[in-house]
C-alpha cells in the first residue's frame, strides 16, 4: 500500500499546479502544439515548455513531432478521468458536489 500511496502523492503533486493542471485540462480535449497550448493559456513559450517537461517526466503526457511543431497529448488513462473529476467538482455549473 505504501508504493501505492508514494506513486499517488506524485501524480497529485503533478496535478497541484494551475499551470499544469490547465495544460491537462486542454490536452483533455486532443492533442495540442505547444504554440496551440501557448495561446490558450496566453503563457510564454518558456513557461508552457517547462510545465510540459514536468508532465512528461511523471508519464502523464507523450509528445510526438510533426516537422517544426511537438505536438502533446495525454498519456495516462488516470489523468483523463482525474481532469473530468476535478471539471466535474470545480467547474461544472450543475455539480452539486
Amino acid at each position: 500500500m505504501l508504493e501505492n500511496a508514494v506513486e499517488a502523492a506524485n501524480f497529485l503533486k503533478a496535478l497541484a499546479h494551475e499551470g499544469r493542471l490547465m495544460i491537462l485540462c486542454h490536452l483533455s480535449a486532443g492533442p495540442k502544439s505547444v504554440t496551440e497550448l501557448e495561446n490558450l493559456l496566453t503563457s510564454r513559450q518558456a513557461a508552457v515548455s517547462q510545465q510540459l517537461a514536468r508532465l512528461r517526466l511523471e508519464g502523464l503526457v507523450s509528445a510526438r513531432r510533426d516537422g517544426k511543431a511537438i505536438y502533446y497529448s495525454l498519456q495516462d488513462p488516470k489523468v483523463t478521468r482525474a481532469v473530468a473529476l476535478v471539471y466535474d467538482m470545480f467547474c461544472n455549473p450543475k455539480s452539486d458536489v
